[in-house]
């Protein structure tokens, strides 16, 4: 069964080869929400300044566009995947079993996971604790696990105002939401001593992964679709609080009002220091198999990660995008066409 799957496989290839440029000369690509702006800058430009068609940008999320990118390979798959968060093992182990087997991992720069409410609003400076403690299903109160009794933002911390808790977060098939996982809920679980005790209850494995249970009562509410709808949500929800990518927020400051995390203020400043604690790294996936045989990608991706877009003073830092201090190592990896190894 496996043999006659990689010879399928195998074939599927070799008739993409031969005959997806006649097909197929259009770049595609897909996937995260907070990479998407980003990439239909470029691949406007990339329109406008070479001679092939302007490739297809497509949201849905970076778990999605990962796994479009691993359905195989061949003119009815994609090209890229765009992600704004790291690819997973079990990506590649879904690509490699399709018949995907060289993916060529590209940093575009860094952005950072903001804090933001309505312009209009009360001034927050917020720690990852508070936002374990006004989300997570269980607390600590008096030495144990509870179940979250806060009802406001004053019951989290009393320099708060005695708003409601009412929070908009991204869907569990955004990267954002990763990055919110780990850099908010599971550093407010350990350092609120929650962590230890569910350890110490559960065992490690399942005392870590209690940290990111959320309560069901409504003040928690995931957003499966992009920074727009989230925002959308604030406006109807004056006292509501969101979750978004820095660029989104530095592009919208006339309705929102963005809060410190840890004392830092959120900027392309602080997020290129490394002081500002809930940033990360914006990626793009391509499928190396792709090029050579669907015109342009190569010139796409060279273009992408150029000075002239990626670098400090291009478009995509204009837009929010901070740059990569290592674009240049990033730039050789792509003129060389290199895979990425093993995940570290």
């Amino acid at each position: 069964m496996k043999s006659a799957k990689l010879m399928t496989s195998a074939l599927a290839l070799v008739t993409f080869t031969a005959g997806a440029a006649a097909a197929r000369d259009q770049i595609q690509s897909a996937g995260s929400s907070t990479v998407l702006p980003y990439a239909t800058i470029v691949a406007e430009a990339f329109g406008e300044n070479f001679d092939f068609p302007t490739p297809v940008v497509e949201g849905g999320g970076s778990g999605a566009g990962r796994k479009k990118l691993c359905e195989g390979v061949g003119e009815n798959t994609i090209d890229i995947a765009n992600s704004s968060s790291r690819i997973k093992q079990s990506d590649i182990d879904t690509c490699k079993a399709n018949g995907v087997e060289e993916i060529m991992e590209v940093r575009i720069g860094y952005d950072g996971i903001v804090f933001a409410s309505d312009v209009a609003g009360p001034e927050f400076a917020f720690t990852p604790a508070d936002w374990y403690n006004a989300l997570a299903a269980k607390v600590m109160k008096d030495g144990a696990l509870v179940d979250n009794p806060n009802k406001t933002w004053a019951d989290v911390n009393p320099a708060f105002p005695a708003q409601d808790i009412l929070a908009f977060i991204p869907g569990t098939k955004h990267g954002t939401r990763e990055v919110f996982d780990i850099k908010v809920l599971e550093a407010g679980c350990k350092a609120t001593g929650a962590e230890e005790k569910f350890v110490a209850e559960l065992g490690e494995k399942d005392g870590e992964k209690a940290c990111l249970g959320l309560r069901t009562d409504g003040v928690s509410v995931d957003i499966d679709g992009d920074y727009t709808e989230t925002l959308s949500r604030l406006d109807a929800n004056k006292n509501a609080i969101g979750v978004f990518g820095l660029s989104f927020y530095e592009n919208n400051t006339d309705k929102l009002r963005v809060a410190t995390m840890d004392g830092v203020v959120p900027s392309t400043e602080t997020v290129a220091k490394g002081e500002y604690p809930v940033s990360r790294p914006l990626f793009f996936y391509v499928k190396k198999a792709h090029l050579g045989v669907i015109p342009g990608l190569k010139e796409y991706i060279e273009f992408f990660v150029s000075d002239e877009m990626a670098g400090p003073a291009g478009p995509l830092a204009a837009y929010g995008l901070v740059s990569d201090p290592e674009l240049a190592a990033t730039q050789e990896m792509v003129a060389n066409e290199v895979p990425m190894g093993e995940l570290k």
